[in-house]
């Protein structure tokens, strides 16, 4: 990264914004190689390039961590909404960074046994600096009202006795450096903790993508079966028409090498098929509204408010959740099931398709409990006024009445370490009634 700044140059940096996304994180970053250490503050701290594999380099993020989370509320909302940064492989002139690689998981790994289990979440930036080095950035979130105290859990002993740490020490933020408290400090701290609780939770819930009305699905599926069956009943030599010339191999049994089989084998397979009429349609129904509809999300903004750990439960009540599907895995047999599946050497035992593998610490959930759909949402964070939405491609909403012009939705919001409860509703408009037909042909007609 060239030199933006000299020893004559100045820089202004503006802390009215939170210091969260490429574009923040940068402009903190000019201002650190404009002027170096001076950039220094009770809000942010700068390190030359350190190795954070090192005891020593870690034990430095964590004190810096510690001093942030024990700042007086009022006091740090006057610069980055209360935010802390530490900018990590920058200095005066230059920023040569650290070598790429370093995982956000594996440092909160590393600083945990100094921070303890109750410590609030943090966040990590990074801006690239080229092919083998990036800038780090640990941003601290704002302190509370009501937050207890953080004390240093583990003992550190530095060579340099500024970077030392102690088990039990209590570390406030300088004007430039993390020190230990006085004993004013502390008081305050007590203060802060005795200060009733956090403030109430003001949250915006709303519904990203469509709630889907369909009509006539089992209608049409209980026809595709009729047709199926008529099918597998006709000598295989008569079997093929026009509509099995499509992109679907309707009647795959017959055009597979039934032709061996009794009249015997087949009443008898046609007596299992049927049978298992309940369980076929309902996985059908499934895949053929994963594949077909829109996803859908949650869009979440907390007001004024920092929420660690929430758990967000959504209700969508009078209405279904199943997985959404990539248009491209659209299989006929999946959404009819054929009388006698056709025996295909090539094709693989496992469906890799029916595999749907998750982020780890993936934040949403989702199943029906009833005659209601539930969504959970676990992030890490809900930040001030900062919406956080959920991807579009976990799951389709489906209305259970394919009628109903609007649905109601409730939500359940609970914090980590806070024992208020806070919850809402909302009406949401459904989208356009979608005939089963149509949407079929839509589907599995597609010409190739």
């Amino acid at each position: 990264m060239s030199s933006i700044g000299s020893g004559s140059t100045r820089s202004t940096l503006s802390t009215d914004a939170i210091p969260l996304g490429e574009r923040a994180l940068r402009g903190i970053l000019d201002h650190v190689v404009a002027v170096g250490d001076e950039a220094e503050t009770t809000y942010l701290e700068v390190k030359s390039p350190i190795d954070l594999s090192s005891k020593a380099s870690v034990a430095k993020v964590a004190k810096f961590l510690l001093g942030a989370a024990n700042r007086r509320p009022h006091e740090a909302a006057r610069h980055f909404r209360g935010y802390a940064v530490m900018v990590i492989g920058a200095q005066r002139d230059s920023a040569p960074g650290v070598p790429r690689g370093t995982e956000a998981h594996e440092l909160e790994d590393r600083l945990r046994p100094y921070l303890g289990p109750q410590f609030p979440a943090f966040e990590f930036g990074r801006i690239g600096v080229n092919a083998e080095n990036e800038v780090l950035f640990v941003i601290a979130q704002p302190p509370q009202e009501g937050q207890t105290i953080f004390p240093c859990h583990k003992s550190f002993q530095g060579d340099d006795r500024r970077d030392s740490l102690e088990d039990g020490a209590i570390y406030v933020r300088g004007t430039s450096n993390t020190r230990p408290a006085r004993s004013g400090e502390v008081l305050t701290l007590v203060e802060r903790a005795r200060g009733g609780g956090k403030p109430p939770i003001e949250l915006e819930v709303g519904v990203l993508g469509p709630i889907c009305r369909v009509d006539r699905v089992e209608e049409v599926l209980g026809s595709l079966r009729d047709y199926e069956e008529e099918q597998f009943r006709k000598e295989p030599e008569l079997a093929e028409d026009a509509f099995a010339s499509t992109s679907i191999r309707l009647a795959s049994s017959v055009f597979g090498g039934t032709a061996h089989l009794t009249a015997e084998d087949r009443e008898e397979a046609l007596a299992k098929w049927r049978n298992g009429k309940t369980e076929h349609v309902a996985r059908g129904r499934e895949h053929f509204m994963g594949v077909g509809l829109s996803g859908a999300g949650i869009r979440v903004v907390s007001r004024d408010r920092f929420v660690s750990k929430p758990h967000l439960i959504v209700t969508f009540h009078g209405c279904e959740l199943v997985d959404h599907l990539d248009p491209d895995d659209a299989d006929y047999e999946k959404a009819v099931e054929p009388v006698l599946r056709s025996t295909d050497p090539l094709r693989p035992a496992l469906d890799y398709s029916t595999l749907r593998p998750l982020k780890r610490d993936h934040p949403v959930t989702w199943s029906n409990r009833g005659e209601d759909a539930e969504v959970v949402l676990t992030p890490e964070s809900f930040r001030p006024n900062v919406p956080w939405m959920s991807d579009q491609d976990d799951y389709v909403i489906v209305a259970s009445d394919p009628q109903a012009s609007s649905v109601m939705v409730s939500w359940v919001l609970t914090e980590d370490s806070n024992d208020a409860v806070t919850s809402g509703e909302l009406r949401v408009p459904t989208g356009e009634l979608i005939d089963a037909a149509n949407l079929f042909k839509t589907v599995f007609l597609k010409e190739e």
